[in-house]
């Protein structure tokens, strides 16, 4: 493991080197794949020096155990124990850290929120979340990006936006499925406790060079956009709707005054949404095991239950129970992604293993 943690920080080292060369940093292109590569590896070798750092306070420790000076040795002696010790820590976290990972771990991603079983009640939880989602993002710096919204009478029906950031992909990808919410609507008079659900799919923003779409395979239509927004919405053709003709799959964008914006988004979407399909049916078979906590997320998989009257969020794929649901709420969700993240590696690291 050390030879191959060596190696990674040469690299890095020469990532550093590149990146500050002018002549790399005027080539967009590949300035950013080794800003990508950068990241990737930052991790792994900055967990290294620490290693290295933990090694020589040892061999310090283990030279003074021979001291003359018994108050010395004895210093030396706890010195040693306790690094010893956050050497074996810092060895767990590095396997974890060199666990192959997901090549579109680093992308920004697509979110989609719809509000499923449940009525008005479903609307309003699926406000919630995205409320929930978008402060959450706002808050690790990420970038908001909307794409479309869909109000009901109560709530929202559906709304997409693109999170735009290093890794916002990785992060957010085990947010897919179906997610459930028990308490009492402010409709229910007899304070009975009611059930319904809101899904969210998050997918990796897709280039074009990853995924061609022939024109003819689209029929795109423009329209007058409704909704929020105000008169200048209403009055040009800036919606734009496109179908994939051979998937039937349709993508709606109007939150944008320009139509040329509308369909870049769109088509944005579009190649996302293709692109999980085509993912989904390689896995399929492959025969892929539908457990595994990167997976897509299919709508019929609950994957928690935020549960009001007894101040509990159930996270199912880890067993896992955690308190403060308002805080939640307002976007505290790292808690939750973090143990799903060290579970899902810990599932990769003993794959690997195997």
């Amino acid at each position: 493991m050390k030879d191959k943690l060596q190696k990674l920080a040469d690299e890095f080292e020469q990532i550093e080197l590149k990146m500050a060369d002018p002549t790399v940093f005027s080539n967009q292109e590949e300035f950013q794949k080794l800003l990508a590569r950068r990241r990737e590896i930052e991790g792994a070798v900055e967990l290294f020096k620490k290693l290295e750092i933990q090694e020589k306070q040892i061999r310090d420790n283990e030279a003074l155990l021979e001291d003359s000076d018994e108050e010395i040795r004895e210093m030396a002696k706890e010195e040693l124990a306790q690094a010893k010790e956050a050497l074996e820590a810092l060895k767990e976290k590095l396997k974890l850290e060199l666990v192959p990972k997901d090549p579109k771990d680093g992308k920004n991603c697509i979110m989609e929120l719809r509000a499923g079983t449940g009525g008005d009640e479903a609307a309003l939880f699926c406000e919630e979340m995205s409320r929930m989602y978008l402060r959450y993002v706002k808050e690790r710096g990420y970038q908001v990006e909307p794409i479309s919204e869909s109000a009901g009478d109560k709530g929202l029906k559906e709304i997409i936006f693109k999170v735009i950031g290093p890794g916002a992909y990785g992060r957010m990808k085990y947010e897919s499925g179906v997610h459930r919410v028990q308490r009492i609507p402010e409709t229910e008079a007899k304070g009975r406790v009611h059930t319904s659900a809101a899904s969210v799919v998050v997918m990796p923003e897709v280039d074009e060079v990853e995924l061609t779409i022939r024109e003819q395979d689209l029929r795109i239509d423009v329209y007058r956009s409704g909704g929020h927004g105000g008169q200048s919405v209403n009055t040009t053709d800036s919606a734009v709707r496109i179908t994939h003709i051979p998937s039937g799959l349709v993508v709606i964008c109007q939150d944008e005054k320009s139509q040329l914006k509308n369909k870049v988004k769109a088509m944005g979407v579009l190649r996302s949404r293709l692109y999980a399909m085509e993912k989904e049916k390689r896995e399929r078979e492959m025969g892929a095991a539908r457990e595994s906590l990167s997976a897509t997320g299919e709508r019929g998989d609950k994957i928690r239950t935020y549960n009001f009257p007894q101040d509990r969020v159930t996270d199912h794929r880890i067993s896992q129970n955690f308190s403060n649901l308002p805080a939640i709420m307002e976007g505290e969700i790292d808690p939750i992604i973090d143990a799903l993240i060290l579970e899902d590696q810990t599932k990769r690291l003993a794959s690997a293993a195997e």
